[in-house]
């Protein structure tokens, strides 16, 4: 059985979240989740999220395509969650390209294309203005 991970704050969920889930589960038989903490968001992006930890963690776990999720409370521990979800297979969005490699002496490292021009970012943006 080829057991997958995968991060992410999955806020505000749109379409690239779910294709993104869905591409790294077709990679194996086993989805594993790790949805960055409220704590963790802040620390990364300077900003809490829209929907909070719970939330978030009820949306992921709701996916057909997802088997487990957990939360990442910190970037520090990926190598701890990777080894204790005993994962084959890190999925990442191809803007972290490089920025896990280091983690290819216990598991294969793959960055997937992102949805062209959707991002949570995007999104918000797009709803406060007027």
């Amino acid at each position: 059985m080829t057991r997958i991970i995968t991060f992410g704050t999955f806020d505000v969920f749109h379409v690239g979240h779910l294709r993104i889930l869905e591409r790294a589960r077709e990679m194996g038989d086993y989805l594993l989740v790790g949805v960055s903490t409220d704590g963790l968001n802040l620390f990364k992006k300077g900003r809490y999220p829209v929907y909070n930890e719970v939330e978030r963690l009820e949306i992921i776990r709701s996916l057909r395509c997802v088997d487990s999720v957990f939360f990442e409370e910190s970037m520090e521990l990926k190598r701890h969650y990777i080894e204790t979800h005993e994962a084959d297979v890190l999925v990442m969005g191809d803007d972290w390209q490089g920025k896990f490699d280091e983690f290819k002496d216990i598991c294969e490292v793959v960055y997937l294309p992102r949805t062209p021009s959707v991002s949570t970012t995007a999104i918000i943006e797009k709803i406060r203005i007027p």
